[in-house]
This record gives structure tokens, C-alpha cells and sequence, in this order.
């Protein structure tokens, strides 16, 4: 295996370090209960996923878009006259979700440390400013982390940009995350190294196929395994 020079490790954050789809998933189900009368529930989940598509470039990524998109939804169904109660359960099911405690993934912390004693770490997630800045300091990963990017969009830009200013370039740079269109296919356009942790449940909007033959990829089953996985392929520390 030919070694390469590595500097900076990119990490996403939501359901690569803490769990946050499987919440997703609870609201979306008590949303389809709160409206179970008025459509089948895969109408709804038709509708609310194209709403959450179409609105993702007014809203952006997180809990708040999330609740807005619930409550336009919810007036289509009820054809502009959606009950007051009805609003204020699906509002009250997005404080919720901004409250709700923050659990780290297994391995998470270990990983961490141990890649931080050797790499920079990115914290380089989407998503609301106030509620991913909570969420990491609640995590108590904080201190691991060199920068954080708290970004609208992945893709190629975003990469050439952050591994420029917080490291030596995404060609010295590995991304980990869930999610292969967001954390995999725009890091590798950019030339950095990028992993593949997947999550249990992963949003529609973030699927795409795996890049299998490109030399840059990797896939992993539990972030306990990347340090091991970069260091395998980076030039020992007196050689970097």
C-alpha cells in the first residue's frame, strides 16, 4: 500500500458522531399519526418528502426546516385550514427534537483522541448553526476539534475551501461520514481520502452509489476502525 501524507481528518457530525436521523424518524411517525385522518400514510410520507425536497434551498438542513416543512404539509392536507392543534403539536415536536440530549455513537470518543493526537481534526457538518453548535457542546468532543464548519452544502467547493484553510490542502485530507453523497463523493472530487461509516438509517435525500474502485475510498463499519484505517495509509510521522 503506498503511503501518502495526511495532516487533517474532516468529521461529519450528525450520525457519525451522535445519533440524530433515528429522532428524525420518531417525529416523522408521530407526524404521520397526528394526520392519520386525513391521508394514507404513504400519501403523507410522498408529500412530506417532496415538500422537505423542495424546500431544502429556502430552509436548509435541520430541525427547523424539518418543523416548517411539517406544518406546510400539514396545511396541503388539510387543504389550507390545518387545526390549530395541529400546528402547535407539530411545533412542539420540533422544540423537542432542538432539546433533545445529545448521545454519542459507540467508539466515538476513543476514536477521536486517538486521531487527535496525530491529525487535525474538522468537525464539517450541515446543518442550524444553533442547534449543531449546541449539540457539540453538549457532546463534549469540542476540545478534540482544531475548526468547525458549520456548512449549507457539501460538495466539491466546500472541501477545496475548508481543507485550504484548516489544513494542507484535500489532497493531505481524509472526510468520514454517513452519508456518501454529502461526507464521500464531493471529498474524493476534491482529492481528499474519504470513509464510509454508515449509519443504521440514512435520509433519502443523502443516498448515492459507492465510488467501490476508487483508491481514495473506504468503507468501514464502526468509527472505532478509522484511526487505524488512516494510519494504515498515511507516512509515519517523521517521513510527514
Amino acid at each position: 500500500m503506498t503511503k501518502a501524507p495526511i495532516t487533517t481528518v474532516g468529521l461529519d457530525a450528525d450520525d457519525t458522531l451522535w445519533h440524530n436521523e433515528t429522532i428524525f424518524r420518531l417525529t416523522h411517525a408521530r407526524f404521520i399519526a397526528l394526520l392519520g385522518d386525513r391521508a394514507d400514510a404513504e400519501v403523507m410520507e410522498a408529500r412530506l418528502a417532496e415538500v422537505e425536497r423542495r424546500n431544502l434551498r429556502l430552509y436548509g438542513y435541520g430541525v427547523k426546516g424539518f418543523t416548517l416543512s411539517m406544518i406546510e404539509t400539514a396545511m396541503e392536507l388539510c387543504d389550507g385550514e390545518a387545526p390549530s392543534h395541529v400546528v402547535r403539536e407539530i411545533m412542539a415536536a420540533g422544540r423537542e427534537m432542538l432539546a433533545h440530549p445529545v448521545e454519542t455513537l459507540p467508539g466515538v470518543d476513543e476514536a477521536l483522541a486517538r486521531l487527535s493526537e496525530r491529525y487535525r481534526l474538522v468537525l464539517i457538518t450541515k446543518g442550524d448553526l444553533l442547534d449543531q453548535e449546541r449539540k457539540l457542546a453538549a457532546s463534549g468532543l469540542g476540545d478534540l476539534f482544531a475548526a468547525v464548519e458549520i456548512v449549507s452544502e457539501k460538495d466539491r467547493g466546500t472541501y477545496d475551501r475548508i481543507f485550504a484553510r484548516h489544513g494542507t490542502g484535500a489532497v493531505e485530507a481524509v472526510m468520514a461520514g454517513n452519508s456518501m453523497k454529502s461526507d464521500v463523493l464531493p471529498a474524493l472530487e476534491a482529492g481528499a481520502f474519504a470513509v464510509h461509516i454508515p449509519y443504521h438509517v440514512t435520509w433519502a435525500h443523502e443516498l448515492a452509489d459507492a465510488p467501490e474502485d476508487h483508491p481514495r475510498y473506504g468503507a468501514l463499519d464502526a468509527i472505532a476502525d478509522l484511526p487505524d484505517w488512516i494510519n494504515a495509509r498515511a507516512e509515519p510521522l517523521d517521513a510527514a
